[in-house]
């Protein structure tokens, strides 16, 4: 009987260890590609079912809005809560074979600075499914005044629509709104209120941040201040943001929205310069018109037919034209007298006679501009193409030197260029020398932002033409910094953070010693 017994235990433990060896074979479609694979013990954690290897979400994570770099991750997390990060991120960091996590929000990347390669991507936007996130909640605190916190994987329209229920607004925006909150506070968030308030980094009292170490800490000025400082234009190098408190102010109800075209370089750098000096305005921001771009670009339809007819004759005499863009908040406080203070600012403009366009607007049409652009590019199939981008910002005391050399004779000569164009300047002091975000070393900077679109055939000449651009203002002696950084090596990241790179360094050690966060950004490898 006893035999009986122990051969019918040793039939029930081999089936159940036959059974184990199966469920592990079947593990196996986890690997996706030849070179690595995730720790088997991963699938045994409570995550595992947030786990996606199919076809579909990986296709998703190996791309990004730029559409010239593909990396394939070994898996996908669709998380429902912080605490899904938080296990994921920790179970990583104690594994003997740690694997890389990459948090991805809308994917407006250009170069997989969102992507994982054989590791591990993070959809923050899965939160926002999820009632376990943290949500917009609109606040208000005698120290603080009003403030939002919102989830790291909110996009900024949707803060936006929350405040503006309560009349409230947050004061520092980015051209185009659907992008995470915790995206652009990884980079700065810059836009032509940047002048004015800082940078999106510089409009932040308190975040909570998961380290690379799994650990969920909550930073400000005041309270674990490194990491603070770090994360704020910290690439993603130190933690994953959950959570931004973020400064509102009461929202205005319209904008006087105006235009103006310049065919003078030095007058049209000379009037923004101007104009981000007094603080009269709430947005100034600037662009080039070529030959070869529409001056009805995808950011708006600001131009009438018979306007772009009137812009064309004069750019055929030029060559290229300067567009200057102003805006003005008003509400009832201020409607009767809106247009005699802006007619004042105009009257001290060097800008070409008869070339000026008003528009009257709500402020919300106004922030959320780029979006009807968007949709219409979507339609035709121009959205999801190449976007082979270069952002700069560029020293005041060169921006002649780099309009002649890169404006007129490589953009302008080489007559590639496909997309917007933006110059404008914005003022240091607005932003924290603190945080991990870099900036030339002057009062007054200049935003360019060379925003192609190309085609899958041509957008490499594209990249060309920014390494000749880089090129340029390197032997050039131009003290360019790069926004929304990319660098081939590892001496390029030491040179872009300059004075900042050995505590950039030292606080990736302390807070992600193992390398496992945002390795797509490609600083430490």
């Amino acid at each position: 009987m006893a035999k009986s017994y122990f051969k019918h235990a040793y039939f029930i433990l081999s089936f159940i260890i036959s059974r184990s060896i199966w469920m592990v074979s079947k593990l196996k479609p986890w690997k996706t590609n030849h070179s690595t694979s995730l720790p088997y013990e991963l699938f045994s954690l409570d995550i595992a079912a947030k786990l996606h290897v199919d076809s579909n979400a990986i296709k998703m994570s190996s791309s990004d809005f730029g559409n010239m770099v593909k990396r394939i991750p070994s898996a996908v997390v669709l998380p429902t809560h912080i605490t899904d990060i938080i296990d994921l991120v920790k179970f990583s960091y104690n594994s003997s074979s740690p694997f890389t996590i990459a948090a991805r929000g809308h994917g407006h990347s250009v170069r997989g600075q969102a992507m994982a390669s054989n590791g591990v991507v993070v959809d923050m936007t899965s939160l926002n499914k999820s009632s376990n996130g943290n949500g917009i909640r609109v606040s208000r605190s005698s120290s603080l005044g009003f403030y939002a916190d919102v989830g790291g994987e909110q996009l900024w329209i949707d803060v936006l629509k929350a405040t503006l229920e309560h009349g409230l607004a947050p004061v520092s925006w980015t051209d185009y709104l659907y992008l995470t909150v915790g995206g652009t506070l990884s980079n700065g968030g810059v836009s032509g209120q940047t002048f004015l308030h800082g940078p999106q980094i510089s409009n932040v009292h308190e975040l909570d941040v998961v380290t690379g170490k799994g650990e969920i800490l909550t930073c400000s000025k005041h309270l674990n201040p490194e990491l603070f400082y770090a994360v704020l234009g910290g690439l993603g190098q130190f933690g994953i943001i959950t959570r931004a408190r973020i400064v509102l102010d009461k929202a205005p109800k319209r904008v006087k929205w105006i235009r103006m075209l310049y065919q003078d370089f030095s007058s049209f750098t000379g009037d923004q310069e101007h104009l981000i000096s007094n603080n009269k305005l709430d947005y100034v921001e600037g662009s080039l018109i070529l030959h070869q771009s529409s001056s009805n670009n995808w950011k708006s339809s600001f131009f009438s037919n018979n306007d772009q007819s009137n812009i064309a004759s004069l750019l055929s005499k030029h060559g290229i034209l300067y567009c200057l863009e102003v805006v003005k908040y008003y509400d009832d406080s201020n409607i009767n007298t809106i247009e005699q203070e802006l007619q004042l600012l105009l009257n001290q403009l060097n800008f070409n006679p008869g070339f000026v366009f008003k528009k009257d607007v709500s402020f919300i049409d106004f922030l959320n501009r780029v979006r009807a652009g968007e949709l219409y590019l979507q339609s035709q199939g121009q959205w999801d193409v190449p976007h082979p981008w270069l952002n700069l910002f560029v020293p005041k005391s060169r921006i002649l030197d780099f309009h002649a050399g890169v404006f007129i004779n490589i953009i302008q000569a080489q007559n590639k260029s496909t997309g917007p164009i933006l110059v404008y300047p914005t003022n240091r002091k607005k932003w924290d020398n603190r945080m991990s975000a870099v900036t030339p070393d002057e009062d007054v900077f200049y935003c360019v932002g060379l925003l192609h679109s190309a085609g899958a055939d041509n957008w490499e000449a594209l990249d060309a033409q920014n390494r000749e651009i880089l090129e340029f203002c390197d032997k050039s002696g131009i003290m360019i910094k790069q926004y929304l950084p990319h660098y081939s090596s590892k001496d390029d990241w030491m040179n872009h953070f300059g004075e900042k790179w050995n505590n950039f360094r030292d606080q990736k050690l302390k807070y992600d010693p193992k390398m496992i966060l945002a390795p797509g950004q490609r600083i430490f490898r």
